[in-house]
């Protein structure tokens, strides 16, 4: 008989090895049915973690922007911001990512660069209406540049504001932080009463008003 015409072997049988082709396929079973466990057991502690951090940020456990009742040491943003520019920066504390814009009528707007949906990073998109858009790419969230109010997406609440001032050789400063839906007057009397109150009494907060009141009786 030639080569050609051999028999050949039997389906899943190796010719002279049988008992150690079992083996092996025994093995390499086994291995696959261990990786298949660890990728699940994987998947789920990090979709858990996932999970637990999405309440956290709802829930209002996790760190917000805008929480210190203190106010903030003013940080430089920019030296000059032209009309159409943002600039990513961290404010009040290095942990705490924010994003400025120079909107297109001149307009300086700053927020807290990070979602308030799953925390994910907040980017300006310039090309997005005459006033561009804050959008987070995770979930398709999207905010209102000019209030930081929820246009689009799953995001439960406005983003935090950050209030920026332009000095006098044009160079952007970060001064003070709003929490996520707090009235600017409200945020800034919470933040300004101690640290500046010849600020809070100008800006008429019932604070520094109270303590004008008693000065004089």
């Amino acid at each position: 008989m030639s080569v050609t015409e051999q028999p050949a072997p039997a389906p899943g049988r190796e010719p002279g090895g049988d008992a150690a082709a079992d083996r092996l396929r025994d093995r390499i079973s086994a291995d696959s049915l261990t990786s298949r466990r660890d990728y699940l057991r994987i998947v789920a502690t990090v979709s858990g973690g996932l999970a637990i951090g999405g309440v956290g940020v709802a829930a209002g456990i996790l760190h917000r922007h805008g929480d210190s009742e203190t106010l903030p040491e003013a940080k430089k943003v920019a030296d000059v911001m032209a009309p159409g520019e943002s600039v990513a920066f961290r404010f009040p504390g290095d942990e705490d990512r924010a994003l400025a814009v120079r909107l297109t009528d001149g307009s300086l707007v700053g927020y807290s660069a990070v979602c308030t949906h799953l925390a994910c990073a907040v980017l300006w998109r310039e090309d997005r209406g005459p006033d561009g858009e804050l959008y987070c790419p995770c979930h398709e969230g999207v905010f209102d540049a000019r209030t930081g109010e929820v246009t689009a997406g799953p995001p439960p609440r406005p983003l935090p504001r950050i209030f920026l001032t332009e000095q006098a050789d044009g160079s952007v400063w970060a001064i003070a932080t709003a929490r996520s839906g707090e009235q600017a007057k409200d945020a800034l009397c919470r933040q300004f009463g101690d640290s500046r109150p010849e600020a809070a009494q100008r800006l008429g907060c019932p604070a520094a008003a109270r303590a004008t009141e008693s000065r004089r009786t």
